[in-house]
Protein backbone atom coordinates (compact mmCIF):
# COMPACT_ATOMS: atom_id res chain seq x y z
CA UNK A 1 0.00 0.00 0.00
CA UNK A 2 2.76 2.71 0.54
CA UNK A 3 4.18 1.75 -2.02
CA UNK A 4 0.69 2.60 -4.13
CA UNK A 5 0.68 6.02 -2.01
CA UNK A 6 4.00 7.27 -2.59
CA UNK A 7 2.94 7.73 -6.16
CA UNK A 8 0.52 10.53 -4.95
CA UNK A 9 3.73 12.48 -3.32
CA UNK A 10 2.34 15.98 -4.49
CA UNK A 11 -1.09 15.65 -5.65
CA UNK A 12 -4.46 16.34 -2.83
CA UNK A 13 -6.81 13.88 -1.76
CA UNK A 14 -9.20 13.27 0.30
CA UNK A 15 -8.82 10.39 3.36
CA UNK A 16 -11.02 9.12 5.67
CA UNK A 17 -10.22 7.07 8.52
CA UNK A 18 -11.64 4.63 10.62
CA UNK A 19 -12.51 6.16 13.89
CA UNK A 20 -16.34 7.12 14.27
CA UNK A 21 -15.30 10.73 15.35
CA UNK A 22 -12.50 12.54 16.88
CA UNK A 23 -12.45 15.56 18.98
CA UNK A 24 -9.68 18.24 18.22
CA UNK A 25 -9.54 21.58 20.58
CA UNK A 26 -12.88 21.03 22.01
CA UNK A 27 -14.89 20.01 18.56
CA UNK A 28 -15.99 17.31 17.38
CA UNK A 29 -15.95 15.98 13.56
CA UNK A 30 -16.25 12.98 11.39
CA UNK A 31 -12.64 11.98 10.25
CA UNK A 32 -12.34 13.45 6.77
CA UNK A 33 -9.00 15.62 5.96
CA UNK A 34 -8.18 16.72 2.50
CA UNK A 35 -4.54 18.11 1.79
CA UNK A 36 -1.55 17.26 -0.07
CA UNK A 37 0.99 14.41 0.18
CA UNK A 38 3.72 15.25 1.56
CA UNK A 39 5.17 12.48 2.71
CA UNK A 40 4.46 8.12 2.79
CA UNK A 41 6.50 5.89 4.88
CA UNK A 42 5.79 1.76 5.45
CA UNK A 43 3.24 2.60 8.07
CA UNK A 44 1.83 6.20 7.93
CA UNK A 45 1.08 9.05 5.26
CA UNK A 46 1.53 12.50 6.30
CA UNK A 47 -0.20 15.37 4.80
CA UNK A 48 1.04 18.55 4.85
CA UNK A 49 -0.84 21.22 3.93
CA UNK A 50 -4.13 19.59 5.77
CA UNK A 51 -7.63 20.40 5.86
CA UNK A 52 -9.74 19.22 8.51
CA UNK A 53 -13.71 19.06 7.06
CA UNK A 54 -15.36 20.04 10.22
CA UNK A 55 -19.00 21.16 10.14
CA UNK A 56 -18.41 24.73 11.99
CA UNK A 57 -15.70 25.30 10.42
CA UNK A 58 -15.25 22.89 6.74
CA UNK A 59 -12.29 24.52 5.65
CA UNK A 60 -9.97 24.59 8.86
CA UNK A 61 -6.27 24.39 7.77
CA UNK A 62 -4.48 22.51 10.25
CA UNK A 63 -1.07 24.53 11.08
CA UNK A 64 1.08 21.33 11.94
CA UNK A 65 1.57 18.12 9.10
CA UNK A 66 -0.83 15.48 9.92
CA UNK A 67 0.20 11.87 9.87
CA UNK A 68 -1.91 8.92 9.40
CA UNK A 69 -1.49 5.21 10.09
CA UNK A 70 -2.04 3.51 7.47
CA UNK A 71 -3.75 0.61 9.30
CA UNK A 72 -6.51 3.71 10.14
CA UNK A 73 -7.21 4.52 6.54
CA UNK A 74 -11.28 4.03 5.19
CA UNK A 75 -10.89 5.51 2.26
CA UNK A 76 -8.18 7.58 0.04
CA UNK A 77 -9.36 9.33 -3.29
CA UNK A 78 -6.65 11.33 -5.06
CA UNK A 79 -6.44 14.06 -6.78
CA UNK A 80 -9.44 15.45 -5.02
CA UNK A 81 -9.42 19.40 -5.23
CA UNK A 82 -9.82 20.14 -1.15
CA UNK A 83 -11.66 23.30 -2.37
CA UNK A 84 -14.85 21.27 -3.13
CA UNK A 85 -17.85 22.23 -0.87
CA UNK A 86 -19.64 18.88 0.23
CA UNK A 87 -22.23 18.15 3.07
CA UNK A 88 -20.65 16.70 6.46
CA UNK A 89 -23.95 16.08 8.33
Amino acid sequence: MAEELSQMIGQEVLVVTEAPQLNLLGQTFRPIFCGTVNEVDVGHITLFPVIIKMVNAPFYQFPLPLSIPLDKLVAITSNFDCDTVFPLT
